[in-house]
C-alpha cells in the first residue's frame, strides 16, 4: 500500500503542479480544472450497483442455463425438436430477470445521486458544498461532527476526535490536532477544524473498506438466498451423474434408440432443474427493493428485506426515532444555592455557546436560545464528546461547563437532585451550567463543579410514534430504547410513545458486563448507554436467540448498528451513520418502518409458498429417476410433458402468487418450510406414476399410453397442491387457480402434439381417473404426516437462530 501511494504521488507530481493552499483561501478554479483533466478527483470504483454488461452477464450465464443449451444441441442432435418447448421458458425467464434487476438498478441509482454525501470545500476564498466525488487531490475541506472523512487528509486548522473503528475495528476516539493525518472511511466524533486531502479517489488508504461499507451487500446473502444456493448446488451436483445413469440404462441395457434415451433422460434432468426458483427470488427481492425505494427507503444490503420481517428485537434510540430530530431549549433556571441573577446567567451561557461549535442538535438549540452574551473571547474550549460527557470553555481564571447532572456534579449531584430530576421525569433533557475550579482537560473532571443553573430542552414525540410501537407490540416485537440520555427522561419519551414496559429503566452506568443479559430480560428501557455499551447490548441480546435490529442517526451508534443483524439509519443523521447502515429511511419517518417489515414479509412468506411449487417437481423428477433406474424401467415422460405440466401448476401460479399481499408473521426456516409443503406432492407424484408405470407393462400399455396417462396424473397432483397452497381461495387466488386449470385445457386441446399428449386409450384413462383419486387421499394423509413431523422437529426453527460469537463489528 504505501508503495502505491509512492507511485500515486509520483504520478501526481509529473501531472499536476502541487501546491499548498492555504487553509482560508483553497484551490483556484484553474486549479481544480488541471486535477480534474488529470483524473485527482475522488471518484472511486463504483460498486454500489452492477454495471447493466455484468446484470446481461450474470443472469445468461448460468450454470443452468449452460445445463439447457447443452439438452437443446442434443436434442438437435436426434432432431427431436417438439421436446424443445422449453426454451422459450428458459429465455422469457432470463429476460424478465434482466429488465427487471435493470429497473431496480435505475431506480435505486437515481435515489443514491439524490442523497449523495456532500463536503464543504474551500475555493477561492469561499465555502461551497459538493458532492464528495467533486473533491480534488489538495482541496481544503471544513469537518465537524458526524462528517465520515471522504479521502485521505492532513489536519490544518482546529482539532478533531475521529473513530477510526469502521476501519480498524478499535472503538476508541483519537484525538488529531494540526499536522495529523486522517484516514478516509473514519468519522468525526466531535470538532471543527479544516484538512487538506492528501490522497483521492482510489487512492485513499481505505477507499475499498469505504466502498464496501457503502455498497449493496452481496457477500452476505441472506438466510433464504443462502438455503436456495444450497438446494442449487445439490441439484448441479447430482444431475449430471443421474443423467448419464439414465441414458446407459436406456441406451444400453433397455435397447431404445438414442433419440429415445436422450429424449428420456432430459425429462428427467428438467424435472430436476429449479429453473425458475432463483430467478423469481432475486426478482422478488428486486422489485421489494424498487418498491421502499419509492418511499423514499434506501437499501444497502438486499438481505436487510428478509432479516427485518424476522426480527424479534428492535432497538431504538430515543433522539431522532421516538422523537424528532431535533431539539429546543424549553427554558432554564438559577440553581438554590447559586447567588446570580436570570440575566447574568443568560449572558455566561451565551458566551459559553459562542465559543462553542453547534456541531450537533443540543449546542445548535443551545445557541438559537443563549444569544445575548457580553462578547468574550475564549481562550479555551473543550468540545463534548461520548468520552468524557461535558463541553467546557475557559475565559482567562473563569472555566465552565455544561453537562448532563450525574456526570459533571458526579458525586454531589444527589444533593441537587430535588432542583433537576422532577423535570427528568417529565421528559425534559436536564443539562447543568457550573464552574469547574480546576483546569479543563479531555479528561473526566476531577476538581469541583459550582452548579450555576439548569436548562430544560426536549425533543417532541413524533405524532406517529404510537401507532408505530403498537403493532410492533402486536406482532410480537420486543422493544429496547437505548440512550445516552438520563433513564427517567428516556423512559418519560417513552411513555408517551406507549411503549410496552416503558416504567421499567436503569442507568447503564450501574451495569456490569456480567448483568448486561440479565437486565436486558428486566428492563426496557436503558439511560446513560455509551456506545461500546450499545454494541455490548446488542452482542447480549443475539446469545440469548433473538434476531436484533438497531436504529440510529448519531456516531454513537455506528457500532451497535453494525454488530446487529439489520440497521436502519435516519437521513437526518449523519452521513457516517447513513453510509454504515443496511437501510436509510430518507425521509427520516420512523412511521415507515411497519411498511417496511410488511414488504419482507411478503418476499420471505411468498417466495417460500412459490419454491413449494417447484420443489414439488424437482423431488417428483428425482424419486421417479432413482425408481426407474433400480427396476429399469423407461422414464415415461418427455421434456414437453415436464414443460406443460410446469408451465401452469409451478411457473405462471408461482409468479402471480408472489404478488400478493402477504404480511403473515414468518414462523421456522425457509428449506424445512418449503419442504414441508413440497414433500407430500412429490412423493404423492412419484407414487401415482410410479403405479401407472407398473400397471402400462403389466398390462402391454404403449410408451405413449403411460407418458400422457402420467402427464394427466401430474397435472391432477399438481392442481391439488396448488390448491393446498392457495386455501383459502380469495378473488386474486381463485383466478389464478382456476386461470391455471383453463390454461392447461385449452393448450392440450389446441396444441397437444406440440406437448406430446396427441391421444390415449380407454384403458389408460382409466387408470389415470382412478390414480388421481388416489392420489388426492395419499396427498392428504402425507400431508398430515409431514406436518405432525414438522412440528415435532422443525416448528421452531429460525424463531430464535444462534449467532456467531464473534461477528465482525
Amino acid at each position: 500500500m504505501r508503495r502505491h501511494h509512492q507511485q500515486s504521488a509520483a504520478a501526481k507530481d509529473e501531472r499536476v503542479e502541487h501546491f499548498n493552499a492555504a487553509p482560508d483561501t483553497g484551490l483556484t478554479k484553474d486549479q481544480v480544472a488541471q486535477r480534474t483533466q488529470a483524473g485527482l478527483t475522488n471518484t472511486a470504483i463504483n460498486t454500489t450497483f452492477k454495471t447493466t454488461r455484468q446484470i446481461i452477464y450474470s443472469n445468461t450465464f448460468t450454470f443452468f442455463n449452460l445445463i439447457f443449451v447443452v439438452l437443446a444441441v442434443l436434442l438437435v442432435m436426434v432432431r427431436s425438436f417438439k421436446d424443445m418447448t422449453f426454451l422459450p421458458v428458459i429465455i422469457a425467464n432470463t429476460v424478465i430477470g434482466i429488465i427487471q434487476e435493470l429497473r431496480s438498478k435505475k431506480v435505486l441509482e437515481k435515489l443514491t445521486v439524490l442523497n449523495a454525501a456532500k463536503a464543504t470545500a474551500i475555493r477561492d476564498g469561499k465555502s461551497i458544498q459538493l458532492p464528495t466525488d467533486q473533491l480534488v487531490l489538495d482541496d481544503i475541506i471544513e469537518l465537524k461532527t458526524g462528517q465520515q472523512i471522504p479521502a485521505d487528509a492532513q489536519l490544518l486548522t482546529g482539532s478533531l476526535n475521529v473513530n477510526e473503528s469502521l476501519l480498524t475495528g478499535e472503538a476508541d476516539e483519537i484525538a488529531k490536532h494540526p499536522g495529523d493525518s486522517l484516514m478516509s472511511g473514519s468519522f468525526v466524533v466531535s470538532g471543527l477544524a479544516r484538512v487538506r486531502l492528501t490522497h483521492v479517489g482510489a487512492d485513499s488508504y481505505a477507499a475499498k473498506l469505504t466502498a464496501k461499507a457503502q455498497k449493496m451487500d452481496t457477500t452476505e446473502e441472506s438466510a433464504m438466498i443462502k438455503s436456495l444456493n444450497r438446494l442449487i448446488k445439490f441439484v448441479g451436483i447430482i444431475i449430471i451423474p443421474i443423467g448419464a445413469a439414465l441414458f446407459y440404462e436406456s441406451y444400453v441395457h433397455n435397447g431404445n434408440t438414442l433419440k429415445q434415451s436422450i429424449v428420456s433422460m432430459e425429462a428427467a434432468l428438467i424435472g430436476m432443474i429449479p429453473e425458475g426458483l432463483y430467478l423469481l427470488a432475486t426478482v422478488a427481492l428486486a422489485l421489494s427493493a424498487m418498491k421502499l425505494a419509492q418511499q423514499r427507503v434506501l437499501l444497502h444490503s438486499m438481505k436487510s428485506i428478509e432479516t427485518l420481517a424476522r426480527v424479534t428485537v428492535l432497538c431504538v434510540d430515543k433522539t431522532g426515532t421516538i422523537t424528532e430530530n431535533q431539539m429546543q431549549v424549553q427554558r432554564f433556571f438559577a440553581a438554590q444555592q447559586a447567588q446570580i441573577d436570570d440575566n447574568r446567567l443568560r449572558s455566561l451561557i451565551s458566551d459559553f455557546c459562542a465559543a462553542m461549535p453547534g456541531d450537533n442538535s443540543t449546542m445548535k438549540a443551545m445557541k438559537e436560545y443563549f444569544t445575548q452574551g457580553s462578547g468574550r473571547q475564549a481562550d479555551q474550549i473543550v468540545p463534548f464528546s461520548s468520552a468524557w460527557k461535558y463541553s467546557g470553555v475557559g475565559f482567562g481564571n473563569e472555566s465552565y461547563v455544561l453537562g448532563a447532572p450525574e456526570m459533571v456534579l458526579r458525586e454531589s449531584a444527589a444533593m441537587f437532585s430535588s432542583e433537576f430530576e422532577p423535570y427528568a421525569k417529565q421528559g425534559f433533557r436536564v443539562l447543568v451550567f457550573g464552574q469547574y475550579q480546576g483546569q479543563l482537560t479531555k479528561a473526566s473532571l476531577s476538581a469541583p463543579v459550582t452548579p450555576l443553573g439548569f436548562i430544560l430542552l426536549r425533543n417532541p414525540v413524533r405524532k406517529t410514534a404510537p401507532a408505530t410501537f403498537r403493532y410492533f407490540a402486536e406482532q410480537g416485537v420486543k422493544i429496547k430504547v437505548i440512550s445516552g440520555d438520563d433513564p427517567l427522561t428516556v423512559a418519560s419519551v417513552a411513555k408517551q410513545a406507549q411503549i410496552e414496559g416503558a416504567q421499567n429503566c436503569v442507568s447503564a452506568a450501574a451495569l456490569t458486563d456480567d448483568e448486561y443479559e440479565s437486565a436486558l430480560q428486566r428492563y426496557t428501557v436503558f439511560g446513560r448507554v455509551t456506545p461500546d455499551q450499545k454494541q455490548k447490548f446488542v452482542t447480549a441480546l443475539q446469545k440469548q436467540g433473538e434476531v436484533v435490529a438497531m436504529t440510529g442517526d448519531g456516531v454513537n451508534d455506528i457500532l451497535a448498528m453494525k454488530r446487529a443483524d439489520t440497521s436502519i439509519a435516519m437521513a437526518s443523521g449523519n452521513e457516517a451513520t447513513m453510509n454504515a447502515a443496511q437501510m436509510v429511511l430518507l425521509d427520516s419517518d420512523f412511521a415507515k418502518m411497519p411498511q417496511v417489515v410488511a414488504q419482507g414479509r411478503q418476499v420471505v412468506n411468498n417466495i417460500e409458498r412459490s419454491a413449494s411449487l417447484f420443489l414439488v417437481k424437482n423431488i417428483f423428477s428425482l424419486l421417479l429417476s432413482i425408481f426407474t433406474l433400480v427396476f429399469a424401467f423407461n422414464y415415461p415422460l418427455d421434456p414437453s410433458h415436464i414443460t406443460l405440466i410446469s408451465l401452469f401448476t409451478i411457473g405462471t401460479p408461482s409468479f402471480l402468487l408472489a404478488l400478493e399481499t402477504n404480511h403473515q408473521r414468518i414462523h421456522g426456516k425457509f428449506l424445512p418450510n418449503v419442504l414441508r409443503r413440497a414433500l407430500p406432492g412429490g412423493i404423492t407424484d412419484m407414487f401415482t406414476v410410479g403405479v401407472i408405470v407398473v400397471c402400462g407393462a403389466l398390462f402391454g400399455l404403449s410408451r405413449q399410453d403411460i407418458s400422457t396417462a402420467s402427464t394427466m396424473i401430474l397435472a391432477a397432483v399438481g392442481f391439488m397442491v396448488l390448491y393446498q397452497i392457495c386455501h383459502p381461495l380469495n378473488k386474486f387466488r381463485s383466478i389464478i387457480f382456476y386461470g391455471c386449470i383453463m390454461g392447461l385445457l385449452v393448450c392440450a386441446s389446441l396444441f397437444g402434439s406440440l406437448f406430446g399428449i396427441d391421444h390415449v386409450s380407454a384403458v389408460a384413462l382409466g387408470f389415470a381417473f382412478v390414480l388421481s383419486l388416489t392420489g388426492d387421499s395419499s396427498l392428504t394423509h402425507l400431508t398430515r404426516w409431514t406436518d405432525l413431523i414438522y412440528e415435532h422437529f422443525f416448528a421452531n426453527l429460525g424463531q430464535k437462530p444462534k449467532h456467531a460469537m464473534q461477528k465482525q463489528a
